[in-house]
């Protein structure tokens, strides 16, 4: 669980996102830092037990840097507002399948699978897709993951409009090969983040996201 001060310092540093209040306040974000950690490597202890992808690594492995790479935006807030972790295999830098668990106060979620694959790793994951069928359609429309995420996320933004290059509108699976990115997100309220229960919460989500998380790097590794 996190402890109520971590959100609170994430609240904090959103209306004072600049170096001065940061440096000021350098103790708070230690203490928010070791206390996410912690979660990280209580949900890594757990969801390992049933994915050797992530065995032989530890959380800060996983976590993501609170600042943030400005070279290329127009917003120059030096700070994230949230703290992040991607489990997969090989750590965060490897771009595969995995988990990710987002902590920031009203809008902290778990989620899974892939986010905008480049060309070459989309093209994969379509061909798997059509070749399998049954298999994915049986991952994305099982009980646990119904139950836990509804379906995958498929907003105009990470859907074609049109087929993609070599599939036709008939297609039995044009609705999942329409779509450019393949993750499913569950939403978690501040509360249940500071329960005795989150670290089981997030391990049983990342279980029934594991079918995708396989399939997709199976398709990668094919």
């Amino acid at each position: 669980m996190l402890q109520a001060a971590t959100l609170e310092f994430l609240k904090e540093l959103k209306l004072n996102n600049h170096k001065e209040w940061f440096g000021v306040n350098r103790k708070k974000y230690e203490n928010a830092k070791g206390d996410y950690l912690q979660l990280v490597g209580e949900v890594l202890a757990g969801v390992s037990q049933n994915d050797d992808f992530i065995i032989g690594l530890q959380a800060k492995d996983y976590v993501f840097r609170i600042n943030r790479d400005v070279r290329f935006s127009k917003d120059k807030s030096p700070y994230k507002t949230n703290m992040g972790a991607g489990f997969s295999k090989g750590g965060k830098k490897m771009i595969v399948a995995g988990y990710y668990l987002h902590c920031e106060p009203g809008g902290s979620f778990i989620a899974g699978g892939m986010w905008m694959p480049e060309a070459p790793s989309l093209k994969k994951i379509r061909q798997e897709i059509d070749y399998c069928l049954e298999e994915f359609d049986g991952i994305v429309k099982g009980v646990p993951f119904v139950k836990q995420f509804g379906a995958l996320e498929n907003g105009s933004d990470v859907t074609l409009s049109r087929p993609p290059k070599g599939y036709e509108e008939s297609n039995p699976a044009i609705a999942y090969l329409k779509l450019k990115s393949f993750i499913a997100s569950s939403p978690i309220a501040d509360a249940d983040l500071t329960s005795k229960e989150i670290v089981n919460k997030i391990v049983t989500a990342c279980a029934a996201l594991q079918p995708l998380v396989y399939f997709i790097n199976k398709a990668l590794e094919g």
